[in-house]
């Protein structure tokens, strides 16, 4: 690879970095061509781009971001083969590792670490902890659920004692007639 090429594989990093804010990286070292294409296909299929990267191009490009982002805590992952997924989702790639790691009965591909908005997951022990991750809408939801429902109680006692009088005045209206 020639300094033109570094050049520009260091910009497409650099861009996709700024793009997405979850990330995982992954060890694909003892999958086949094969199971590679197989987890090509299924990342593209739910959006999800994959790149296989040289580590010392990814770590360049990471240099490039302020220290906020806390990209080096990710810097010691890099090394042996690696391939990185970028989402816009931060535990949609954990749930599709997770599958096909079920369903292949295999330990590949391995997971190095993930980067979920300037937090660090290292490890393949970290996986279930990625699955079970709320999104922002999910948290959102969670948070608006806990506000309205106060207020329900408190609607709901104050319309149950009227349709407590209703029903004994229906009831006493029947009985009269």
């Amino acid at each position: 690879m020639n300094k033109e090429q570094k050049a520009e594989v260091l910009e497409d990093l650099k861009v996709k970095f700024e793009k997405f804010p979850f990330f995982y990286v992954l060890d694909p070292t003892a999958m086949s061509a094969k199971e590679t294409g197989a987890l090509r296909r299924q990342c593209f299929e739910k959006g999800i781009e994959m790149q296989m990267v040289k580590n010392k191009l990814a770590v360049a490009a990471m240099k490039t971001f302020p220290a906020e982002k806390n990209y080096a805590h990710l810097f010691d992952s890099f090394s042996g083969q690696t391939a990185l997924l970028f989402s816009t989702s931060s535990k949609l790639p954990a749930i599709m590792l997770k599958d096909i790691k079920d369903k292949q009965k295999k330990e590949k591909p391995k997971l190095k670490a993930a980067y979920i908005d300037t937090s660090v997951f290292a490890g393949e022990d970290q996986l279930d902890t990625l699955t079970k991750l709320k999104s922002k809408e999910e948290l959102l939801g969670d948070v608006i659920g806990l506000l309205l429902s106060p207020a329900r109680n408190v609607i709901g006692a104050i319309l149950s004692p009227g349709q407590k009088i209703a029903g004994i005045l229906k009831t006493l209206e029947e009985r009269a007639a």
